[in-house]
């Protein structure tokens, strides 16, 4: 066992009330303020790609009878970026179905102008697109992005059971572009596929590797889409997640520890949980791509009850 592992087995494995004060003690110490980020994530382009993820209902894999969409058009998505701006959120995030970015075609070209019209309304950018190549990166980060998210999902050894056509290394060689061209990393995984609780620290050992650290760890709680393989997964343990949660802001004090998907599935308490745990980002709206998410009213409410406000954007630009 890693040096690194076997600290995050000390840290997971405590006694709860000691993992989640000894998270809440990291969190005042690196976040002065109550606040919370809040993402909009849009996908800009739906179904039909050629990947395997066994967990996705956009794959071609898959009889999953979501509606293939192609490639929205820029004004549109700057229109939805507004709208999200509007309800609150600070951060808007697009992703494509597809295997990845080829610069020079009409679509990256389209993709580029969205990027710099959600640019100018003053929101941090992020998008999701799958594999890059340098000059990609690069064209992305002048146009304004400036988070690329790219989870790696779960542990290396885990990863081969749930998506085939591509590798772990291929994941991790799109990060290092991404990083490379200048743009923050967004990256985190996926738990309830099947993996063990070793595997989520085997995946967070994987983010401790990275040179800076990432920006943001998004933790999915995994939704089941009909017609996936893991359609049938049940809900992961409320305080399994909330220790994952602890154990990722203990190591990543300065990065925004963001529940993702999933949240539909958590009580009100269970979030709250999180919160004091460590997490200080959620996606912000109605829809993740083509999974359901909290009501904007019920966020707002639940934010306010607990004392949380919104976090502006470009708040901090200091990776962990």
């Amino acid at each position: 066992m890693s040096e690194a592992l076997d600290r995050l087995n000390q840290i997971y494995h405590q006694p709860f009330f000691d993992l989640i004060t000894q998270a809440r003690k990291v969190y005042l110490e690196n976040w002065e303020k109550p606040e919370v980020q809040l993402c909009s994530l849009l996908s800009i382009k739906t179904g039909g790609c050629s990947e395997d993820c066994s967990y996705c209902s956009q794959s071609s894999h898959y009889d999953t009878e979501l509606k293939r969409e192609s490639l929205m058009d820029p004004k549109t998505v700057v229109s939805k970026a507004e709208t999200a701006k509007a309800d609150g959120a600070t951060r808007f995030c697009m992703g494509a179905a597809w295997k990845g970015v080829r610069e020079g075609t009409q679509q990256f070209e389209s993709v580029l102008e969205m990027v710099r019209g959600v640019s100018k309304l003053g929101m941090e950018v992020c998008v999701t697109l799958g594999s890059l190549t340098p000059e990609s990166a690069r064209q992305l980060k002048e146009a304004g992005v400036t988070a690329y998210n790219h989870n790696i999902d779960t542990s290396p050894e885990y990863y081969p059971k749930i998506v085939s056509t591509h590798t772990f290394d291929d994941r991790l060689n799109t990060i290092k572009m991404a990083s490379h061209a200048g743009m923050s990393v967004c990256c985190g995984g996926i738990i309830g596929m099947g993996e063990t609780e070793l595997d989520r620290l085997k995946m967070l050992e994987v983010l401790m590797s990275f040179t800076p650290a990432p920006e943001s760890v998004p933790i999915n709680c995994l939704t089941p889409m009909t017609g996936t393989p893991l359609k049938d997964q049940p809900p992961i343990d409320i305080f399994q997640l909330v220790r994952l949660v602890a154990t990722a802001r203990v190591i990543f004090p300065k990065a925004k520890v963001r529940m993702s998907a999933g949240r539909t599935r958590l009580t009100k308490e269970g979030q709250a949980l999180c919160f004091f745990a460590g997490a200080n980002s959620i996606f912000f709206g109605d829809k993740l791509l083509t999974a359901e998410n909290p009501e904007v009213s019920e966020d707002r409410a639940l934010l306010t009850e607990l004392g949380l406000a919104p976090q502006p954007s470009f708040a901090d630009k200091v990776c962990c």
